[in-house]
């Protein structure tokens, strides 16, 4: 398994096995269709690449990994290491938090002017709600979905059965839970359905009107 990972990792690095190198192989078995092994072999070696291309892409990779790979190996410190990982852990999650805050609960919260917070695991797991506002001693439930969603037959049933978790949200702690549809739009997300920041705007008005 180690082995193959290795080689699997290496050969991905440098795209040894892409289509420039070994020819669309998916196009080339169905024009072949082939009823054994033995027969698409053959057919490969005859019409699209012969064995020894494989050979040398085979050797080639040999080299990246025991002269390349071996070499950067040897290079890295244990001071590398635990800087890899206190980088990981710190400064990477850090930088995924502040880039969460800028997408779409980031884009809620500026607009409705009110603190959101994610939701404890327990309202996850319970009533399929990833994030809530509180107001007094009532909350709104928030679910954000990509946009397609509704379309999606699995999800839709799933969306009944959330449907009904939301409601018993709602009577144990009073507020509405609103989904929230997130678009990736130019490599930023956007909230898909603008209309329900009118709608939690309403229900936030409701709560603090109690």
């Amino acid at each position: 398994m180690a082995k193959e990972w290795i080689l699997n990792q290496a050969n991905m690095r440098w795209g040894l096995t892409k289509k420039r190198k070994v020819g669309s192989v998916s196009e080339s078995i169905r024009k072949c269709s082939p009823k054994s092994l033995k027969e698409w072999e053959e057919y490969y070696y005859k019409n699209v690449y012969p064995k020894t291309h494989l050979e040398e892409l085979g050797g080639r990779l040999y080299i990246k990994i025991t002269e390349v790979c071996q070499a950067e190996i040897e290079s890295i410190t244990q001071e590398d290491c635990i800087n890899f990982i206190i980088n990981l852990v710190i400064n990477r999650t850090y930088d995924g938090y502040q880039s969460e805050k800028k997408t779409i609960y980031g884009q809620l919260q500026q607009a409705l002017g009110v603190k959101i917070e994610p939701a404890p695991h327990e309202w996850d797991r319970g009533y399929n709600v990833d994030f809530f506002i509180k107001i007094k001693d009532k909350y709104i439930g928030l679910q954000i979905k990509p946009a397609g969603y509704a379309y999606i037959t699995q999800i839709i049933n799933e969306l009944k059965f959330q449907k009904e978790t939301h409601r018993k949200f709602t009577r144990k702690y009073g507020g509405e839970v609103f989904y929230v549809i997130s678009i990736e739009r130019e490599k930023k997300k956007t909230i898909y359905n603008p209309e329900v920041i009118d709608e939690i705007r309403k229900e936030i008005e409701k709560l603090r009107g109690k």
